[in-house]
């Protein structure tokens, strides 16, 4: 039987006002969505999240 270890979490990274700003402009721009702009830069959905 397998063991149900945990994913190991990867150190919390911290993010430049521009590179937030950037984000939030292509979540706004609406061309691709959330998931997909979350997945190209490596985020979490929550993340790239706008509401």
């Amino acid at each position: 039987m397998e063991s149900m270890g945990k994913k190991k979490s990867r150190p919390r990274r911290s993010f430049t006002s521009e590179f937030k700003a950037e984000i939030v402009e292509l979540c706004r721009r609406g061309d691709r969505s959330a998931g997909q702009i979350a997945k190209d830069f490596d985020l979490t959905e929550p993340q790239c999240a706008t509401g």
